[in-house]
């Protein structure tokens, strides 16, 4: 339907322009501007099972995420896991249940490492056994399970481009793909925030959590957007990254509500991770953030290559003057 959609557009936006030239044929002139393509987005989430939070169970968080994939038609979200989570967080034996639920509400199930190294600060080798480990999890879970690794943190191996290869030639013997993602607003810090502000017995402002949370992850995907077009020269299919927070529970629903208002469509993950984008292997100083980030700068692009919200120090400025009320200084 999206590419029937997109032929629609086009012929609308097409004008056809009549040239009769004194004793020449009749020429058919068909002058055309291309429709922008749709912005479309796959949700994932990290960190799955994920313990308590700053305001749910993590029953009732699960709870509320399924009920926000059923109302808002929400097509196979993925669920990147640690599988050591299972048994070493407080809520280990409810987890099954939750992961269980997650797959009958559409997901689909990915690797983050069994125990969320991060490679930069370990061996190759030891990182390729943690992905094992967790693989042997994850290949129980049958039709739900994808070969997809999400990196934790983002970090492919940081300055060290021997041990970065030896990563990515490792997934790739073992029939595995970069799980990446293309967009990122740092959920998991403003969680981090939320979370002290609790223990600190702070008045946490419900309403105005809300629509941070909302507005900073709609600013980060179109900016994603407008990088990726840049670097790119199209739109392609987005990945975002979330985590399995409590203001994903709560709010993931407004937040699909104003993307879809701000003309993104959500689409599933198997149809994001079908994207050509898949094929990319970036060669940067770093290797670490966003596919879109990394093939940024390999391109050279003009700065700002990363959307500024994910600059703690902005983000955390943000969140004391909008959600506490406190006076720290002046955010964007």
């Amino acid at each position: 339907m999206t590419g029937l959609r997109f032929v629609l557009k086009a012929m609308i936006a097409c004008i056809a322009l009549a040239m009769v030239v004194p004793g020449k044929r009749t020429i058919s002139v068909i002058a055309s501007t291309p429709p922008q393509a749709a912005k479309r987005i796959a949700l994932s989430f990290d960190d799955v099972p994920r313990g308590r939070g700053a305001f749910l169970t993590p029953d009732e968080r699960t709870a509320r995420l399924v009920e926000t994939f059923r109302s808002r038609h929400v097509p196979q979200p993925v669920f990147f896991l640690n599988p050591n989570r299972i048994v070493h967080f407080g809520d280990g034996i409810d987890a099954p249940k939750r992961i269980a639920a997650y797959v009958a509400a559409g997901g689909v199930l990915g690797n983050h490492t069994n125990t969320h190294l991060k490679l930069s600060k370990v061996a190759a080798e030891a990182f390729l056994a943690d992905i094992d480990r967790a693989q042997a999890y994850l290949k129980t879970q049958g039709k739900a399970y994808r070969p997809w690794l999400r990196f934790p943190y983002l970090d492919e191996g940081g300055p060290d481009k021997a041990k970065r290869d030896a990563v990515r030639a490792g997934l790739a013997a073992r029939g595995m793909m970069n799980g990446y993602a293309t967009i990122d607003g740092s959920d998991w810090n403003m969680e981090g925030q939320a979370i002290a502000a609790r223990k600190a017995g702070k008045t946490v402002d419900m309403e105005a959590l809300r629509d941070l949370y909302v507005e900073t992850h709609v600013q980060s995907a179109d900016f994603g957007d407008d990088l990726a077009r840049r670097a790119l020269g199209r739109s392609p299919a987005h990945v975002l990254l979330l985590h399995e927070t409590d203001m994903a529970g709560l709010f993931l629903g407004d937040l699909i509500d104003a993307l879809r208002q701000d003309g993104w469509e959500i689409i599933g993950a198997d149809e994001a991770y079908a994207d050509p984008i898949h094929r990319e292997r970036p060669d940067v100083a770093w290797t670490a953030g966003t596919m879109i980030e990394q093939l940024a700068w390999e391109k050279k692009l003009a700065k700002p290559r990363w959307y500024e919200r994910n600059d703690v120090k902005i983000a955390n400025a943000l969140f004391a003057e909008r959600v506490l009320h406190e006076k720290v200084g002046a955010g964007k």
